[in-house]
């Protein structure tokens, strides 16, 4: 908010041809008075556009009170003046998601209906996002199928508004196969409880109450075991053999759970590594390293880039290192690449005539061991533990300093 604020102020401050305008004093005034509160904002540009129907910037003010109404969690502004900002940057994904689901708590079949344009629309700009790849990809892809699953979920939820079961059936099922949660089970099940199909409406929302989902509070959980306790005895005409269809949705929740994470690993496998031998970096030719299966060994890393001067002097000395210990087979000496782009890393290579053997990129390695400068050296003893860290280089001393690092590291290892 403090960013849309100076936005507005800045269109302000564009507008302001001296002398200002009584409109532009009256926006500054306003704004100034809000500070940050977006209580006060709101109330002071709604009192401003009933002054000045057709203001100069219509359009931030909207869009500062459709964030107001956000922040707010004011379903009816949100929705109002969201709908107005849509029209001109229909794909505003935050606006899109927010407004569909203010439609949708607010009611009614025309509200039902404008939510499912908006979640479809919503849905179609996340699919068109590109593909998560490299450092980060695995958040950047559970975002993009949360973002798809609840557009999935909302165009349920406003099928059901409008009576249509079947549609909205399906619609969950896709939200709940896209990302399995908590909302989406309970979804599906309220959708079939409502076509009659109450055996396959109560396994749903065995789901819901059984799947791991940190959103879901303790109120969503006993709504959860309500629901599930009235459909099963509907369907039974008793809670006799609930229990065990509990315990079956705890298996089944808790592998799809399994699955989802596994394709993430796939993604990015240092998404949740918490020590620094149990990374994966990958080589020049894509292949994978995973630091831990080096325990027993010293390990040395390399940090360097292309682009670095320092480094290219260090080089060489690195080689004189590596002489020296090339007949130990528990020394390991890894060069680690922090180049942004990967594909400027091979033809320098080749350029400098440096080896491409054991070069590997630093995927985040580097952030985690917060290195900040380049040239620098990492050594792990034998256990895995951090043995040593050279920031930079003294050329007249490295080689014996490094070569003396590593000889400690392997006493301190016996």
């Amino acid at each position: 908010m403090r960013i849309l604020l100076s936005l507005l102020a800045a269109a302000i401050g564009l507008a302001q041809t001296p002398p200002p305008s009584e409109e532009q004093q009256d926006l500054q005034r306003a704004v100034n008075e809000a500070g940050a509160s977006t209580i006060d904002l709101t109330r002071l540009l709604e009192a401003f556009l009933k002054k000045y129907p057709n203001a100069q910037q219509l359009k931030e003010i909207e869009r500062a009170l459709a964030k107001a109404g956000i922040d707010n969690k004011d379903d009816r502004r949100t929705m109002l003046y969201g709908e107005r900002v849509l029209t001109a940057t229909p794909d505003d994904m935050l606006v899109l998601d927010r407004v569909a689901r203010a439609e949708l708590t607010l009611g009614g079949k025309e509200n039902a209906e404008k939510a499912f344009t908006h979640a479809r629309h919503f849905q179609e700009v996340v699919e068109k996002l590109p593909a998560a790849i490299g450092l980060g990809a695995s958040k950047q892809q559970e975002e993009r199928n949360r973002g798809i699953a609840r557009a999935l979920l909302y165009q349920s939820r406003a099928k059901s508004a409008v009576g249509d079961f079947n549609e909205a059936s399906k619609l969950a099922a896709l939200s709940f196969s896209t990302y399995p949660c908590e909302e989406s089970a309970r979804e599906w099940g309220g959708a079939l409880a409502s076509l009659g199909f109450n055996d396959q409406a109560a396994l749903h929302f065995a789901d819901a109450f059984m799947i791991p989902d940190p959103r879901a509070g303790d109120s969503d959980r006993a709504l959860d075991r309500k629901r599930l306790g009235e459909i099963y005895r509907n369907a039974h005409h008793s809670e006799k053999g609930l229990g065990e269809a509990i315990l079956e949705a705890y298996d089944r929740t808790a592998a799809l759970i399994e699955e989802r994470q596994k394709r993430l690993n796939a993604l990015d496998p240092n998404a949740n590594v918490t020590d620094p031998m149990g990374f994966t970096i990958s080589s020049l030719d894509g292949q994978k390293l995973q630091l831990g299966s080096l325990q027993g060994k010293v390990v040395i890393l390399d940090f360097w880039a292309t682009w670095c001067g320092p480094c290219r002097v260090q080089h060489p000395m690195y080689d004189e290192v590596k002489e020296r210990f090339k007949g130990r087979d528990d020394v390991v000496l890894l060069s680690i690449d922090t180049d942004e782009d990967h594909s400027i890393v091979a033809p320098f290579l080749d350029q400098q005539k440096w080896s491409k053997t054991r070069v590997y990129f630093e995927d985040g390695l580097q952030k985690f061991l917060q290195v900040n400068d380049i040239p620098t050296t990492i050594v792990f003893d034998k256990q895995g533990r951090l043995a040593s860290r050279m920031n930079g280089f003294l050329p007249d001393r490295f080689v014996e300093q490094l070569s003396e690092r590593i000889r400690s590291a392997l006493m301190e290892s016996q």
